[in-house]
């Protein structure tokens, strides 16, 4: 069944070959750590832990450096005082702002939209450019088109070629704003954004071609930690069902306090180019372009414009208050065992998604960075924080 309803991307440079050797030397020491039942601490198989969407064991990742496929860096393009949803007139265009979302841009991607979607004009000619092929300018064109608008997307990349593209996926607003520098509009606007957001994802959940689904959630900390430690699961609990602080018994985790919940996983690699067809379908059209200034995007014929250039718009609207943040993540082969997703269990802001197009580890969070290319340290710590957050299981 076929249902219709910037970020900045930039994929890191291959590693220089000194790079590549430094890890895959280190490689042997994961791989032993990680595929080596021999070295694992002498403890007794724990009970069968239940779990509110699988029925399968907990497995352990297979986490080996020497296996990396891709490693891949992106620019999340972040506010402090949050995204920028608004219309203005320039001249005889109308320019809707829909950019800034940080690191929750595929999160709020419907819900955001939506809100850009409703300061449209009622006008007769319903001729809209969209500036931007990420997951918020796939998202504008798509929610236009259902309200009967002829859409042309311009962006000078193409998915896979966007940061959206190099997104962990999981449907959770992290990093959107500062709640000390948002004021009660904004937080208005958010709340609004994120609950139209979670009913449409949600609409999209398990249906074919799409790659979103439901996945447990453990966060694996050293300290005590509970929902409230987490502004979207103490102040959203209904989008995140399943919330608990699990016991010692209640889990295979060596990290002494663990919580879990429920949320979607979007998968890029699968989302995005559905995304495409479905605005192809409905008679879109994209078209590779980079606008220089502001002056050059008032050329266009179309009478309204959606600006989703995301980190873009630094520079095409002299928006000095986006700040990118930078991240870096890396591929495994996929692994079809591990369906759960781990945030924590080591330094870093460490996270492990299991994806059809392998398993994804992050934990680069550089506020301010904007270099591309992928660095082999950060890389080897992932790889070696993750590889001792799972070498402990009790599996």
């Amino acid at each position: 069944m076929k249902t219709s309803h910037h970020l900045d991307l930039n994929l890191a440079p291959n590693l220089s070959r000194r790079e590549w050797l430094k890890l895959a030397g280190a490689g042997a020491t994961y791989a032993t750590l990680s595929g080596c039942s021999t070295l694992l601490p002498a403890t007794r198989r724990g009970p069968p832990y239940a779990r509110p969407l699988s029925s399968l064991p907990f497995s352990r990742p297979h986490i080996d450096a020497t296996q990396i496929s891709r490693v891949l860096v992106g620019l999340r393009p972040y506010r402090a005082a949050g995204f920028v949803v608004r219309g203005e007139r320039v001249g005889d265009k109308i320019i809707i702002h829909n950019y800034g979302h940080g690191g929750g841009g595929i999160t709020m991607s419907w819900g955001s939209s939506a809100l850009a979607v409703a300061e449209a004009p009622d006008t007769a000619q319903k001729n809209a450019a969209v500036i931007g092929c990420g997951v918020m300018g796939l998202s504008t064109a798509r929610l236009l088109q259902d309200r009967g608008w002829n859409v042309t997307i311009y962006a000078k990349d193409l998915p896979p070629n966007t940061t959206s593209n190099i997104a962990g996926g999981l449907w959770a607003p992290t990093s959107v704003f500062s709640p000390l520098s948002i004021d009660a509009a904004f937080a208005a606007q958010f709340r609004q954004a994120l609950v139209l957001s979670h009913q449409l994802f949600s609409k999209l959940v398990n249906v074919p071609g799409y790659g979103v689904s439901q996945r447990e959630n453990y966060y694996l900390n050293d300290s005590p930690k509970t929902a409230a430690d987490y502004f979207y699961l103490r102040d959203y609990p209904e989008l995140f069902p399943s919330i608990a602080t699990l016991s010692p018994d209640d889990h295979p985790f060596a990290s002494p306090y663990v919580m879990r919940h429920v949320s979607m996983l979007i998968e890029p690699s699968i989302y995005l180019p559905r995304l495409i067809s479905d605005v192809n379908a409905a008679g879109g059209q994209i078209m590779v372009r980079a606008f220089q200034n502001l002056a050059e995007l008032l050329t266009l014929d179309e009478s309204v414009i959606f600006n989703c250039t995301g980190l873009g718009a630094r520079e095409l609207f002299n928006d000095t208050e986006l700040t990118p943040i930078r991240g870096q993540v890396v591929l495994l082969p996929p692994d079809e065992r591990v369906d759960y997703l781990t945030h924590g269990g080591g330094q870093g802001l460490l996270y492990m998604f299991p994806r059809a197009d392998g398993i994804l580890l992050g934990g680069a969070y550089e506020r301010g960075d904007s270099h591309l290319e992928a660095d082999a340290d950060t890389t080897a710590r992932m790889v070696r924080e993750h590889v001792r957050a799972f070498q402990s299981m009790l599996i």
